[in-house]
């Protein structure tokens, strides 16, 4: 983990810790519930709170998909692992990445920050610190809707603790709220946009890189459809998040362009 790293973590972890904090701190739904006895509510926010950090660090610091090199990749792969490796087909040639020198499958892309070829590289994240690619992109998915689910949650809370007043002696006593509130309909907008477009991209079965760049990308400038990994809006749901294993996409970018248009 490096120092952008770490300072990036923490700063999720003490930003989401503190903003929770500040909604029992004040007298917001949660501070009323809690005087009343009743816990249910405010035990489920904290529980998805920390549940939302969870799935951060996981999906930050968990193995996108890094291609290993080919010596490597026999040393260390077991009998186990073998059946959820892509297995590319013997006839059809890998290009070798100009960076690392490793044979590259397709869709994947070196990544200049992690210095990596990622399989299914979709983008790099400098909030998560890591890239986004087909190992970790179902759990990235999972991440922004548990945090939006928080967000949201946590904005009517502190909308109900706010009630405003022309006065200096409000402002003081209100300002760390006020700007909580404001933080996360920021946030909020953020998660929600983010979320919205990964679901439509995922829907097409095309990436972020993919969807920005298809001009500089040779497999895409050759194929006679417009995207030739598109099975359909279920089996492109299906396949991103119920499968499995890697997926070998040489065989799906074949078989598709070899179809009658």
């Amino acid at each position: 983990m490096g120092a952008s790293g770490l300072w990036v973590r923490t700063a999720h972890t003490a930003l989401s810790g503190g903003l929770a904090l500040g909604l029992f701190l004040h007298r917001t739904d949660f501070q009323k519930q809690e005087e009343r006895g009743e816990l249910l509510q405010p035990l489920i926010f904290v529980l998805l709170v920390l549940c939302s950090v969870l799935l951060y660090f996981k999906v930050s610091l968990m193995d996108p998909g890094f291609v290993k090199a080919e010596e490597e990749a026999k040393a260390g792969k077991s009998e186990e692992q073998s059946m959820v490796i892509a297995q590319v087909p013997t006839h059809i040639k890998m290009r070798r990445c100009g960076y690392c020198m490793v044979k590259q499958p397709m869709r994947a892309k070196h990544c200049q920050l992690c210095q990596h070829c990622v399989r299914r590289y979709d983008h790099h994240c400098p909030w998560i610190e890591n890239c986004v690619g087909e190992n970790n992109h179902p759990l990235f998915i999972v991440y922004l809707s548990v945090q939006l689910i928080v967000l949201l949650w946590g904005g009517h809370v502190a909308w109900s603790g706010l009630y405003f007043e022309q006065s200096w002696d409000w402002l003081q006593h209100n300002i760390f709220l006020l700007m909580s509130f404001l933080l996360i309909v920021i946030f909020t907008i953020v998660v929600l946009l983010l979320l919205m477009s990964h679901l439509y991209l995922i829907s097409c079965n095309t990436t972020t890189w993919e969807f920005m760049s298809p001009h500089r990308i040779s497999y895409l400038r050759h194929s006679e459809l417009e995207n030739p990994f598109d099975q359909g809006v279920v089996l492109n749901f299906w396949k991103f998040f119920c499968s499995c294993h890697l997926t070998t996409w040489e065989k799906i970018y074949f078989h598709r362009n070899d179809e009658p248009v």
